[in-house]
């Protein structure tokens, strides 16, 4: 596809999450979004779906989706467009608003316990298929297309898919938090996303934790946690060994006490999951 086609048919949203970025505030037609190029406490970076184009008002610079993908990856035209020729924007989370109905054409058609071999296969590459009664078989519907995957709950009700092609969140976005009421300790293990909280569980090789447990669901959205954070007295860490990883690891450890850093026992990999499935 040429410039103006990407422009036209690829999704802002899209777009967006593929780098793992996420509306702090939205409605159907437009969301805002912290910046793209700098770190703030107010998102400024205003989002319109229908237009297909976002401003950010701290900069006063617009962009489109290539644009979008520039500034992210400090890329050229070209190196942006073969960037996003790579994404299976079929599956993305890529919300349509109806202005004569005002409803969305994506929907959760049915939620159940896991069933399908492929997802019981995926939890099984994933070596967290002694976990499967944590998540739920959720089928759903893109854009008039049916696709089911493997769920796990916000706290927004919103539910994280995934499957081997996709990852999407539908709903709103938010992060989870599990309290233990049984808790004997005031402690809190902190995750990226569910499948490396799966894998704790697995390795805990018990359901009688004496902590808490806070998924993230995007580095994105740690924003959502600050306060919840504050109500602890230890914060273990285990996230991924990535930039945004890293970024989110210091942002709390220079927020926070008595914070520990458990990437050590998986540096060599991405994350946890891919640790322990390597072992």
């Amino acid at each position: 596809m040429n410039c103006q086609n990407i422009k036209q048919k690829v999704g802002i949203r899209s777009v967006l999450e593929s780098f793992g970025l996420f509306p702090v505030k939205e409605n159907p037609k437009t969301a805002f979004y912290f910046a793209l190029d700098r770190e703030e406490k107010i998102p400024s970076l205003a989002v319109d779906f229908v237009k297909n184009k976002a401003f950010d008002f701290g900069n006063a610079k617009s962009y489109d989706v290539i644009s979008i993908v520039q500034q992210i990856k400090k890329c050229s035209v070209s190196e942006a467009l073969k960037c996003l020729s790579t994404l299976d924007f079929r599956v993305q989370n890529e919300i349509k608003y109806h202005e004569t109905t005002g409803q969305t054409c994506n929907q959760i058609l049915e939620i159940k316990e896991i069933q399908h071999p492929a997802l019981i296969q995926y939890l099984k590459s994933r070596r967290v298929f002694e976990q499967k009664h944590r998540v739920k078989e959720i089928h759903y519907e893109l854009k008039g297309r049916k696709y089911f995957g493997i769920g796990f709950q916000n706290n927004s009700e919103g539910f994280e898919i995934r499957n081997l092609h996709s990852k999407i969140c539908l709903g709103k976005k938010d992060v989870t938090l599990i309290v233990n009421d049984k808790k004997s300790k005031n402690e809190i293990v902190v995750f990226e996303g569910f499948f490396d909280y799966l894998t704790y569980r697995n390795l805990e090789k018990s359901d009688n934790s004496n902590c808490d447990f806070l998924i993230l669901n995007s580095t994105a959205m740690l924003f959502m946690a600050e306060e919840k954070l504050k109500q602890y007295d230890k914060i273990s860490l285990f996230l991924d060994n990535d930039k945004n990883g890293k970024s989110v690891k210091s942002k709390i450890k220079n927020q926070y006490k008595n914070v520990e850093d458990c990437s050590l026992i998986y540096h060599k990999f991405k994350d946890l999951n891919e640790w322990f499935c390597s072992i």
